[in-house]
């Protein structure tokens, strides 16, 4: 059964959590929620502690209690589920947002990141200068207020993303969660996001790496992928049939087998070792 837990940070945070053994963290991209990765950790139980986390301002999450520092501060959030499970390094695993904090966080913490998973994400914003972002956060932001999402945000945001033919509750799941989302918290992220995550040397990242991409993502296409993937010359690459910019929901099962297959090889140097139960 996957449970939820709160784990008392600064700024507190909820998890859903299943399974025992090496720690593997989940985040979600900028719509998303941990609800999103429940697929993924049933996957994983049998293995793995398989953690899926709200990041601060999302799901039942508390809001930041400051200015949103894309890097910092989402990296804290990730310290904070590993040192709930005192763990001293894990597996991290994120989707297009998502991918960008676990890969910031392991720049940040090396030591902490036994390996990453980059799901459907991009390797920054450094090709835009400002007043390319200026526009691109106006483009992504000109339907939301701070005070209230339009009740069709949800629905609209997955057909944009999936994959034509995608089952209609998977994408229900997924408006869902985006429908759950704070207008304004949705706000500072896409602007703390697409602002501060740039600089970010992908050379550098030292630890077994997958990248997982499909071939229907509208939103990160192929030659993003393959400008990330030329920075990351050890990388594994997986490309899912079949899948828009969602891939973990589109396709579970081929997500989950390239995960699984991924994580199963690392060598033992790789672990997550866990200091405490």
């Amino acid at each position: 059964m996957i449970r939820t837990e709160r784990i008392p940070a600064r700024n507190p945070l909820a998890i859903s959590v299943a399974g025992q053994g090496p720690l593997v963290v989940l985040v979600h991209g900028m719509g998303g929620d941990r609800t999103t990765w429940h697929a993924q950790i049933e996957a994983l139980r049998e293995r793995y502690t398989a953690a899926s986390v709200d990041l601060r301002g999302y799901g039942d999450s508390a809001d930041p209690s400051e200015p949103l520092d894309f890097k910092r501060d989402f990296t804290a959030d990730l310290l904070a589920v590993m040192d709930h499970f005192g763990a001293q390094r894990a597996h991290l695993v994120g989707l297009s947002m998502g991918g960008r904090v676990v890969r910031s966080a392991c720049l940040r913490e090396p030591a902490r990141v036994a390996s990453l998973t980059l799901a459907n994400t991009s390797p920054g914003f450094d090709a835009m200068d400002a007043a390319e972002m200026d526009r691109f956060i106006a483009e992504r932001s000109q339907r939301v207020s701070a005070s209230a999402l339009p009740a069709d945000f949800g629905i609209a945001q997955v057909h944009q993303m999936m994959a034509p033919g995608t089952d209609p509750d998977v994408m229900q799941t997924a408006a869902q969660a985006m429908q759950r989302l704070r207008p304004a918290q949705y706000l500072q992220v896409l602007a703390a996001s697409t602002r501060q995550d740039w600089g970010d040397r992908l050379e550098d990242i030292a630890c077994p790496t997958l990248v997982i991409t499909s071939d229907q993502d509208r939103v990160y296409p192929a030659p993003i992928a393959e400008q990330m993937l030329a920075r990351l010359p050890r990388a594994r690459h997986v490309r899912i049939p079949n899948a828009g910019h969602l891939s973990n929901l589109e396709q579970p099962q081929a997500f989950n087998q390239a995960l699984r297959a991924f994580l199963d090889e690392l060598p033992p140097e790789a672990a997550a070792r866990r200091t405490a139960t």
